[in-house]
């Protein structure tokens, strides 16, 4: 029932590494069909959905600026492989009859639309999922800020964040089986504790806004409409 949908306009944050499934690299397109499924699912419950997504899975700016290059031009290359994910999870949405748009911070009119908020809400109250590539559109913010400004700009209720694991720990479960798992914090104290699930300029961001974070694992089947219904596993990040 739409009555018990605990946000009506949310934004998730799909990290790059996300799309690669099993893969060293790149993207397994079951991944990809199975998240835009998920995204689908959670649609018919009447939420309206836009998606940051990352590009880790292609290419991470820092890797540039690690070996003495150039940080702008890095960061650059990233932008780009965000574009080529979110072209990938738009084609797997519209293979589910999704309609779907691809808003991009840096313009490429060939692929697909710039983004602006004016665009980005009409196409929202026209009923398509957006999808944000190009992160901010600028060098040295991550995709993560990028995912706390658009659901800023979009008036969203929430930013979901699909992570590896299912909410926030002490530390990380796979090196520490006995890492503390947290159901509900702060803004304040994420940003205290230096909880790596966000990086502070986002959580700053978010913060700032009023706008909870909802961190939960995005290799879990249908979570992603469990949680909007109230159930489902995840950590809340709310004041």
């Amino acid at each position: 029932m739409t009555s018990e949908i605990r946000y009506r306009r949310v934004l998730l944050k799909v990290s790059g590494e996300a799309l690669m499934g099993s893969q060293g690299f790149g993207i397994d397109v079951a991944v990809a069909d199975r998240i835009a499924s998920d995204i689908a699912e959670a649609r018919r419950l009447g939420v309206e959905i836009s998606v940051v997504i990352g590009g880790g899975n292609i290419f991470r700016g820092v890797a540039v600026a690690s070996k003495g290059g150039d940080r702008v031009t890095g960061d650059h290359m990233g932008m780009l492989g965000t574009v080529i994910n979110a072209l990938a999870l738009r084609t797997s949405l519209t293979k589910l009859g999704i309609d779907t748009i691809v808003l991009s911070a840096i313009a490429m009119p060939e692929i697909c639309e710039s983004f602006s908020q004016r665009t980005a809400l009409a196409h929202q109250a026209a009923g398509r999922v957006v999808i944000f590539a190009g992160g901010t559109g600028n060098p040295f913010f991550t995709t993560d800020s990028a995912g706390a400004l658009r659901a800023a700009e979009m008036g969203a209720a929430a930013l979901f964040k699909g992570t590896q694991v299912d909410g926030i720990y002490s530390e990380d479960p796979k090196r520490n089986p006995d890492a503390t798992r947290f159901e509900r914090l702060t803004h304040d104290e994420v940003l205290g504790r230096g909880l790596a699930v966000m990086d502070i300029a986002a959580v700053a961001l978010a913060r700032e806004n009023h706008i909870p974070i909802v961190v939960f694992s995005i290799h879990e089947k249908g979570e992603f409409a469990k949680i909007l219904s109230g159930g489902g596993r995840a950590t809340i990040v709310s004041d």
